[in-house]
């Protein structure tokens, strides 16, 4: 069975063009002859490192993205491990990188923004009118006398 892999190497910059087009030939055809299909062959150019390896600073990367079973990649793997020209090499898996992200993204798609929700008011009562004449408060006497009275009257 195949799986999809990208593999990325870095070849020592002190190489010419013509041996970096070499290696990645040989490389591709253990690809092929282990039963594997290379998709692309991408070389990135010359780059600085994160760190100094080997004494270099410096180094000419190169991507392959393949598709091969995985015996073909560990034989891969192994030559470019003991290679002198190849400086750092890590092999992925993108048939389960693709899974996850495939994920990640349809669990995003399900959820909803809530800005985008329509927004429900409820109905609120009409406001009463606004008289146009403002009302004169009664004065507090007229209001008293009448509590008065109906004290009289229930006792």
């Amino acid at each position: 069975m195949n799986r999809s892999y990208e593999i990325m190497f870095i070849v020592r910059p002190d190489l010419d063009e013509t041996e970096v087009d070499k290696i990645v030939e040989t490389f591709s055809g253990h690809v092929t002859t282990g039963g594997g299909e290379v998709k692309q062959a991408e070389k990135m150019g010359r780059r600085r490192l994160a760190y100094t390896v080997d004494k270099f600073n410096d180094g000419i990367y190169i991507l392959l993205i393949v598709e091969a079973p995985a015996a073909s990649i560990s034989e891969l793997e192994r030559r470019l491990r003991v290679s002198e020209q190849i400086i750092k090499f890590i092999t992925v898996r993108m048939d389960e990188e693709n899974k996850r992200v495939a994920k990640i993204q349809k669990h995003r798609a399900s959820r909803v923004k809530r800005s985008a929700l329509p927004t429900e008011v409820p109905d609120a009562p009409a406001a009463p009118a606004v008289a146009a004449a403002p009302v004169e408060a009664a004065p507090a006497e007229v209001a008293a006398p009448a509590a008065a009275e109906t004290e009289t009257v229930t006792a």
